[in-house]
């Protein structure tokens, strides 16, 4: 089975399944083909998470983001008058890691390699793909920061326009792009004539990214971090990703009894949204790249810890807790698992809708702007500075019983992604809701002091929170998306759900 965000990719994902093809080669091939077929969400210059569930191994992460310049520093930056990174920003862009961590993910657990998975890819960039609804949708709300830039504009604007819904767009300059990193692997990417390209275009602009910062990315297999929620092992990318906050908000919501409460009631929504904003708060003061954390992820992951936070949250009003970050929505997520029930639950991204707003004017590659999540401050451990990675929000996830994975999962939506991962988990543990049921349950998440919630949220509830001191406003867009593939090992079958939110599906046989 296959659940992706976008029907071609799902298809595609299933023709590799049926051919032979392992789960991996299934999901790197899936998210070549978004790359192409929802180039506003991700891209080869972007970054990618894996989390692999392999019967008889340990679970295997790779973090396959990319550092900044090896010659940024903050100080520089704020002599320079910059207090933050904007996500325009030329310093917004990091390395994409993208490429380099697909051939990896092959290398370890596929049974082809990369010219195969990106056949599809080059298919639809060559011959032309249909623009889905809510492709189409969010392009158009991108058509200026497009037209700003000449890339951009050549590639991915059609006489100055963005494509309408089910029209037939070719990209020919990324199909190129593409056929060159599956003929000579991803040193195509990292060393040859496109590197030239998007480091020429960069440093024209300000960029201190040079060609040795592409020429030595590398990135890195690394085990998950975990914890438990009622009998469940949630997996996690670890830092520098934002899957700890993910099971810091698990870890407080366990102290509340929550199948006690109505599933879109206003108390379970108060409890999630005050204990997200603490989860949240945990992120922002100590997330970073690995080296640079001041606190060890075992003291954050501590019960007892979550503990000391849910006794902070008075149940009958909002109360004054740190501020919460901005929600973003710009990234896609891929779950396979294969005949031998390996589970690949991978997530791709360019950040904000097409990135940076950059594309190469040669190679029609779009470029990311996650350095726009470093903060420009020399004392804190996720500040900007020589080769570091910044904190990143796309997270991959796994549910595991008794060593066996039970769950292979993730939800899109920026920094919402946190709040995503435990909605999911709890609308199915706490509420006993199958996997199409607990992606489609309407979401909640907030703009600093303004809760932002989905329409389909009852009214009462919605009084509710106002009456506990929430500022409400439902929002214009959904929140995020998002993929669940479950394997029941009882009966051997799997029960897949696609996020209504996007236009894509789950497919098996």
């Amino acid at each position: 089975m296959a659940a992706t965000s976008h029907p071609l990719a799902t298809g595609s994902a299933i023709e590799v399944l049926r051919a032979g093809g392992s789960a991996a080669d299934a999901a790197v091939t899936a998210v070549a083909v978004l790359s192409v077929v929802e180039p506003h969400m991700t891209g080869i210059g972007g970054d990618c998470f894996c989390l692999v569930s392999k019967a008889g191994a340990p679970a295997w992460g790779y973090n396959g983001s990319g550092r900044a310049a090896a010659a940024v520093r903050a100080e520089t930056l704020i002599d320079q008058g910059i207090k933050e990174i904007g996500f325009d920003s030329v310093h917004a862009v990091t390395v994409p890691g993208a490429v380099e961590a697909w051939a990896a993910i092959l290398r370890q657990f596929g049974h082809f390699g990369l010219d195969r998975a990106l056949a599809p890819a080059i298919h639809y960039a060559e011959h032309g793909f249909p623009v889905g609804q809510r492709v189409a949708y969010d392009w158009a709300r991108a058509a200026e920061r497009l037209r700003a830039d000449q890339g951009a504009r050549r590639h991915y604007l059609v006489d100055g326009q963005p494509p309408a819904f089910g029209d037939v767009i070719r990209l020919p300059a990324l199909a190129a792009t593409l056929r060159a990193i599956a003929t000579e692997g991803p040193d195509a990417l990292y060393q040859g004539a496109i590197a030239a390209d998007i480091v020429d275009s960069l440093r024209a602009r300000g960029s201190l990214l040079d060609y040795q910062d592409f020429a030595r990315h590398r990135g890195e297999a690394v085990p998950p971090i975990a914890s438990n929620y009622r009998g469940l092992d949630v997996l996690e990318m670890p830092p520098n990703t934002q899957g700890l906050a993910a099971l810091v908000l698990l870890n407080i919501l366990e102290g509340f009894d929550l199948a006690r409460l109505d599933p879109t009631g206003p108390e379970r929504f108060h409890i999630a949204l005050e204990a997200a904003r603490l989860a949240y708060a945990v992120r922002n003061s100590h997330i970073a790249d690995p080296p640079f954390m001041a606190t060890s992820v075992p003291a954050l992951l501590d019960k007892a810890f979550a503990r000391s936070l849910a006794e902070r949250i008075d149940r009958r009003q909002r109360v004054v807790l740190p501020a919460a970050p901005v929600p973003g929505s710009d990234t896609v997520y891929v779950s396979v698992v294969d005949r031998d029930r390996m589970a690949v639950s991978l997530i791709n991204s360019l950040y904000e809708p097409f990135g940076v707003g950059i594309a190469t004017v040669r190679s029609g590659v779009l470029l990311q702007n996650r350095g726009a999540c470093f903060v420009v401050d020399p004392g804190h451990p996720n500040s900007i500075g020589p080769g570091k990675r910044p904190l990143h929000t796309i997270i991959p996830s796994l549910g595991m019983r008794q060593g066996r994975c039970e769950l292979c999962f993730g939800v899109m939506g920026g920094a919402f992604q946190v709040m995503g991962h435990a909605h999911v988990v709890s609308n199915m543990i706490d509420f006993g809701m199958d996997v199409q049921q607990a992606i489609d349950v309407p979401r909640a998440f907030f703009d600093q002091a303004t809760v932002q919630v989905e329409r389909g949220v009852p009214a009462a509830t919605l009084q509710g929170l106002r009456e506990r001191g929430h500022a409400v406003a439902v929002r214009d867009l959904p929140l995020g998306g998002g993929q669940v593939i479950q394997v029941d090992w009882d009966r051997g079958v799997l029960i897949g759900g696609s996020d209504a939110r996007k236009d894509g599906l789950a497919l098996g046989y």
